[in-house]
């Protein structure tokens, strides 16, 4: 079957990622640490602050109509109250490149990392966070509003808590002797180091101090505590509100990073528990919102003692996930049971260096959702991660998620892979 003329087919990535030189971020200050937990810094990281144009152009040859990116808040903002009207005119440009090339921008406004000064302040478990947050995406949509019409307030509200749920786990396995970690880890959706982490956490508190006056800064992947998590979802709700205020014509909502939780007998009350941890807690704060950004790349399965490796045998990616392209449309399935609003897989994707497997993960993906689609759910698109191969946060470069290879070494050359024609092709209809 076909997708819906109007069904959005596109690519995702976040700024820090791809852009480059995000000197004014938190990430920006922890890369450059002698002890730091990421492999590398991210420098110029893909340039695509100054190549979006060739990148967004990319897509468009290959029949890609939407185009998921986030608008850096440390750019934006780089001191607290000191507001940069050239950063807006540059993300400008990029919404009307997009728009110019007949791709749907969506537009995230925090994805990860933030500016250095509100870590300073108390960062993500500071309660006066949610009215600095909104503050600064008032005077985006103030500025770019009427240019958007989809828009992300925050990227994986939940990713805190998926953070110190697996910090809590590897902290156990490192007592025990039991294992080095990679295990727990590959159970986050986003790159860390955290056994490295826990490793040099007393000589890194030093750095934290010097760079943040605090030994353990509270940035947005902290692990978050239950007030943190209250803080996070209180600034959707801030930046929702300022957004509706200001055009109420613009689609707003956020994304979660959601797993396919499957349970073994006995592991049904793990599994449930996991899933109000990940998802049902936050309906009473997104039920409004005009759409949910659902973020899937594989599945977790739990018997009576809690979540389980990945079977004998199968087939890992780079991150350590299970090869699970159908997880996608069981946590569509399951999320449309509890909320009311449009659905966008907002994220999606494999990190491998054999792009028939990319292809492979794609097809199987965007089977289970058409079929979702034709069962009648309200699916309105699917973003790709990631556009390019890019900076995968403390894994550094060395993860391959890219529809679109980039040749670092050799002047940032682009180099596009079979899986970017193979994903232009279900939005060309063909």
């Amino acid at each position: 079957m076909q997708f819906p003329k109007d069904f959005l087919i596109g690519a995702a990535t976040a700024a820090h990622q791809v852009e480059g030189n995000n000197i004014h971020s938190d990430y920006w200050a922890q890369e450059q640490m002698q002890y730091s937990s990421f492999a590398e810094p991210s420098l110029d990281a893909c340039d695509h602050y100054n190549r979006f144009a060739e990148d967004i152009a990319l897509m468009a040859e290959a029949g890609l109509n939407a185009y998921r990116f986030s608008i850096e808040w440390a750019r934006i903002e780089p001191e607290e109250g000191h507001f940069d009207d050239g950063e807006i005119a540059h993300y400008r440009e990029v919404i009307a490149c997009c728009r110019a090339h007949g791709i749907e921008p969506i537009v995230t406004m925090h994805h990860f990392s933030s500016p250095a000064w509100l870590i300073r302040k108390g960062g993500w478990e500071e309660p006066t966070t949610p009215l600095r947050f909104a503050r600064y995406v008032s005077y985006v949509v103030e500025r770019l509003g009427s240019e958007i019409r989809y828009l992300c307030t925050i990227n994986e509200a939940n990713m805190g808590l998926q953070v110190a749920a697996v910090a809590r786990s590897i902290m156990q396995q490192m007592q025990a002797a039991a294992q080095s970690g990679a295990s727990s880890e590959s159970q986050v959706q986003m790159g860390l180091n955290l056994k490295k982490m826990l490793e040099n956490r007393e000589k890194l508190a030093q750095e934290n101090v010097a760079a943040f006056d605090t030994d353990t800064p509270q940035v947005f992947t902290s692990s978050r505590t239950p007030q943190g998590d209250r803080i996070v979802i209180e600034a959707h709700v801030a930046a929702k509100v300022a957004i509706r205020a200001i055009n109420p014509d613009i689609k707003v909502g956020l994304t979660l990073s959601l797993h396919d939780l499957q349970a073994l007998p006995g592991g049904e009350a793990n599994a449930a528990k996991e899933w109000d941890e990940e998802f049902l807690h936050y309906l009473p704060y997104i039920q409004d919102d005009d759409f949910l950004g659902i973020q899937n790349y594989t599945r977790t399965r739990f018997d009576g003692t809690g979540s389980l490796p990945a079977p004998a045998g199968a087939e890992l990616t780079q991150m350590d996930y299970e090869f699970y392209p159908e997880g996608l449309a069981n946590v569509v399935r399951k999320v449309h049971e509890a909320f009311p609003g449009d659905l966008i897989v907002t994220e999606n994707g494999i990190a491998t260096a054999d792009d028939t497997r990319r292809v492979e993960y794609i097809r199987r993906a965007l089977a289970g959702i058409q079929q979702c689609v034709a069962d009648g759910l309200p699916v309105k698109g699917y973003l790709y991660w990631s556009l390019m191969d890019n900076f995968e946060w403390q894994k550094g470069f060395a993860m391959q998620f890219g529809l679109i290879g980039v040749d670092r070494k050799h002047g940032q050359k682009r180099l596009p892979k079979p899986s970017l024609a193979y994903l232009g092709s279900f939005a060309k209809g063909e």
